[in-house]
């Protein structure tokens, strides 16, 4: 029997990350990657957050919008495996899900009221700007952290992490937007530095110049071996 559940989302991320490409796979590996939630609807209701602001970090339970008209397939291909594996979809943490259904730990850096509107600040986020949250729930340790766990295919953070150097006229750039984006240098390190390319890619190096939107910002950036990134231009939409 197939029964339909409905659900309307409480709020909406405001994110550094305009696009999918380059979003980090997982919460927590981009530290400088700051954003916030803003409540609406019944949910813009300051008796909705009271005692959260006990809590350091959030369960954040979003749609994931920007793939969800694409379906889904029960095998995927996991960018940890490589991209060359097949595993259960409901195996893995793939986008591309029976409901388009994800969860995030952030942490909680701030709640703000403003002009009679709730945003809720958090850091370390994965989140698409735009992203529809359904629900958020404060992260406890100790049920949460569950040392003995196994951890699959996954079971250890991801070991590569690459050198990001910058040309003269990015960090040009970078000098002329840090009074707007005062984190931009430790934000485009942190993301590059886990290599965002198709997991076919990683590892090895290629002679295209790739391009990412991070706030408002076009930022072009190439492979200069195998283990080194060069940011070479930095520019507004």
């Amino acid at each position: 029997m197939t029964s339909t559940i409905s659900f309307n989302s409480i709020g909406t991320v405001h994110s550094p990350y305009k696009e999918k490409f380059a979003i980090p796979r997982q919460a927590g590996l981009v530290t400088a990657a700051k954003g916030y939630i803003t409540l609406h609807g019944e949910a813009n209701n300051t008796g909705l957050l009271r005692g959260l602001e006990q809590f350091s970090h959030l369960w954040i339970l979003f749609i994931f919008h920007g793939t969800q008209d694409q379906g889904w397939k029960p095998l995927v291909r996991p960018p940890r495996l490589g991209g060359n594996k097949k595993l259960g979809v409901l195996a893995t943490r793939s986008t591309f899900r029976p409901n388009p259904i994800g969860m995030s730990v952030v942490k909680l850096e701030e709640i703000e009221f403003v002009q009679g509107n709730i945003n809720i600040h958090i850091s370390a986020l994965d989140l698409m700007d735009g992203t529809p949250v359904v629900d958020i729930k404060p992260y406890i340790p100790y049920s949460d952290n569950i040392i003995d766990a196994r951890g699959g295919f996954a079971a250890a953070a991801p070991s590569m992490s690459l050198k990001v150097t910058f040309n003269e006229k990015s960090i040009t750039a970078i000098t002329h937007y840090r009074n707007q984006y005062p984190e931009l240098e430790d934000l485009i390190n942190q993301v590059l530095s886990q290599d965002p390319r198709p997991a076919y890619k990683q590892e090895k190096i290629d002679d295209k110049i790739y391009g990412m939107q991070l706030y408002l910002l076009n930022i072009k950036w190439h492979m200069l071996s195998d283990t080194e990134i060069e940011v070479i231009d930095i520019t507004k939409r």
